[in-house]
């Protein structure tokens, strides 16, 4: 708290000192005190010094979006963004980047778009936040559009521009052309390794995820949580649990990896699932904090499956604790009093959950046909073939029942 407060003083005082010598009309000055405010977290105050300068410049906007993106505020990253009389390849790429950052996918690729129509120049740091976008909405045809403008325009294939594509095709099922992508790579880090491994696990490819993994030790790179993660997932897809414990078992031990809360929360929901629910308690119970969601959602997935009803009510409790705005939770243990024959408990847990006035989220799926992206809600009627589409389903169901 000292060292903050002492730091808090420097920037005080050398803002006062400019001020009072008069330096502050100096562009220079002015940037380079936005970016001590931006540096040190201080985004309000940085903004401030912007707003009482009376010479700005294409940086010192910049260093606000900048500064509002590191924060995660990226409504106000944008608000400066459009206040810009001048932009610049930096401007376009940092808020570009923060939208990415923030899981804003949709907003990413629409100014991405914005870039190309009005022919900004990209950089690397760009054209890697759109392929992240893309890779995280499953865009296969966007990303595809992007890897076409790099070919086309000779971009240099770095290390980062390499990742890029190889998580976009790996996270979208093109595991082929993720794996051509990933061979061609001169300099394979950490993180490139890492983008290949999470396309394999996503995709349940677990004997060719332990093969690059070993090629991965093999070649002196040092593997990470993110790399520990997809082994896990991987093991996850396909019940094995042998590989799974001695993965999660060398990780501190062999190659100096501290576990984290998703590496025990896959642990717990891979354990729970194959009925190891002992096991997977004792787990949680010897952990070095405090369960998560997904650790205690992981118990009581397994708990749901395999019929442990007491042991379901104490994980669900603690999602409850952890997070009582989840309304999953009600659900799934209603379902387990259901399959229980617990009608009290159930008329009560849904009591429970319409006093505590929450609301399940509805289920979102998306479909890409003919390039056009089709989103769907759980019985809404939104799209224009609405109709259509559920009178299909309706005939589905009415066959499969000929069956069950």
């Amino acid at each position: 708290m000292h060292f903050k407060q002492e730091n808090k003083f420097n920037r005080m005082t050398l803002h006062s000192q400019t001020l009072k010598f008069g330096f502050l009309v100096d562009v220079f000055v002015c940037n380079n005190l936005v970016h001590v405010y931006t540096a040190s977290g201080s985004i309000s105050d940085a903004h401030k010094v912007f707003d009482e300068s009376s010479c700005r410049d294409v940086v010192s906007y910049n260093l606000i979006i900048d500064g509002y993106v590191k924060a995660g505020e990226t409504g106000k990253a944008r608000d400066v963004f459009d206040e810009m009389p001048v932009r610049d390849a930096v401007s376009w790429g940092t808020l570009l980047a923060g939208y990415a950052k923030m899981n804003q996918c949709k907003d990413a690729i629409e100014l991405f778009n914005q870039m190309v129509t009005l022919n900004v120049k990209f950089d690397n740091i760009a054209l890697v936040s759109a392929l992240s976008a893309c890779a995280q909405l499953g865009e296969l045809e966007m990303g595809k559009t992007i890897h076409d403008y790099i070919i086309t325009k000779g971009i240099a294939m770095d290390s980062y521009l390499c990742t890029g594509l190889v998580d976009l095709y790996a996270k979208c099922g093109c595991i082929e052309i993720a794996r051509e992508l990933f061979e061609t790579s001169k300099e394979k880090k950490v993180f490139t390794w890492n983008a290949m491994l999470v396309g394999l696990a996503m995709h349940g490819h677990g004997q060719l995820l332990f093969d690059y993994f070993s090629r991965m030790v093999e070649t002196g790179v040092k593997p990470d949580g993110v790399t520990f993660l997809a082994l896990l997932v991987g093991c996850n897809h396909g019940g094995l649990v042998h590989e799974a414990r001695r993965f999660f078992g060398e990780m501190e031990g062999v190659y100096g990896v501290c576990r984290e809360l998703k590496h025990y929360g896959c642990m717990a929901d891979l354990l729970a699932r194959a009925g190891l629910i002992k096991e997977a308690t004792e787990m949680i119970e010897a952990m070095p904090m405090a369960g998560d969601v997904f650790v205690w959602g992981g118990l009581l997935g397994g708990c749901r499956i395999h019929g442990d009803i007491e042991l379901a009510v104490k994980a669900a409790e603690n999602v409850m604790e952890v997070k009582p705005e989840d309304g999953g939770v009600y659900s799934i243990l209603a379902n387990v009093f259901a399959d229980a024959g617990r009608w009290d408990d159930l008329v009560n847990i849904r009591r429970r959950r319409d006093s505590a006035k929450i609301k399940k989220s509805a289920g979102c799926s998306l479909i890409q046909l003919n390039g056009v992206t089709h989103e769907f809600i759980s019985w809404d009627d939104l799209h224009p073939q609405s109709d259509e589409i559920y009178s299909i389903l309706n005939c589905l169901q009415l066959n499969l029942k000929q069956y069950y």
